[in-house]
């Protein structure tokens, strides 16, 4: 894992806590810098959707090369509780949104708002990820038409999924972590 830090932007070198347990799996560093090379032209004032967040490493990293909002998303109490934590101590949390929920049904409800990035990293081998893509595929309010889905996962979690409004468009493998990236359908927001 190597220890949890910002790794670009204006909090560079920041350190992050991780949420005390074995019920989150912060991204890898190596994973992270590949992700944020791939949407650095994007992310300038863009707005992301941080759902099952756990230490809010991929939101934070997001606000601190210039995105303009994040919301985290976590059920936890200590995931919350370390999310809050490290947006204090990075500065960043004026620009930030907790919410204590359940990811599910945040994405049951009528969205409050449209996102540029939903970022989805649930606990692994339990499917969450698959669930996730589809409850957005069945409420595309959240996004707008040039979204993006990005979901990270163990590569042998990976399966195809029959979705009306999204579609996959790339996939990138960095040893057992794989980040899947979806986008919405040409047509289906208009």
């Amino acid at each position: 894992m190597g220890n949890l830090s910002v790794i670009g932007g204006k909090a560079k070198g920041f350190s992050l806590l991780s949420v005390p347990g074995k019920g989150t799996r912060p991204i890898m560093s190596k994973v992270k810098a590949a992700l944020f090379n791939i949407v650095a032209p994007y992310t300038l004032e863009s707005t992301w959707l941080d759902l099952f967040a756990g230490t809010g490493s991929v939101g934070i990293e997001a606000l601190s090369r210039g995105a303009s909002l994040a919301r985290f998303v976590e059920n936890g109490n200590a995931a919350v509780k370390t999310i809050n934590a490290n947006l204090e101590h990075t500065g960043l949390a004026n620009q930030a949104e907790v919410w204590q929920k359940n990811v599910f049904f945040m994405l049951d409800d009528v969205a409050d708002r449209q996102f540029d990035f939903v970022y989805i990293a649930p606990p692994q081998f339990k499917d969450l990820w698959a669930q996730a893509v589809q409850a957005l595929d069945r409420n595309p309010g959240w996004l707008i038409d040039d979204s993006w889905v990005i979901v990270q996962i163990d590569k042998v979690e990976y399966r195809d999924l029959e979705l009306d409004n999204l579609k996959l468009f790339d996939r990138r493998t960095y040893g057992s972590t794989e980040l899947d990236f979806y986008m919405v359908k040409d047509g289906v927001l208009d």
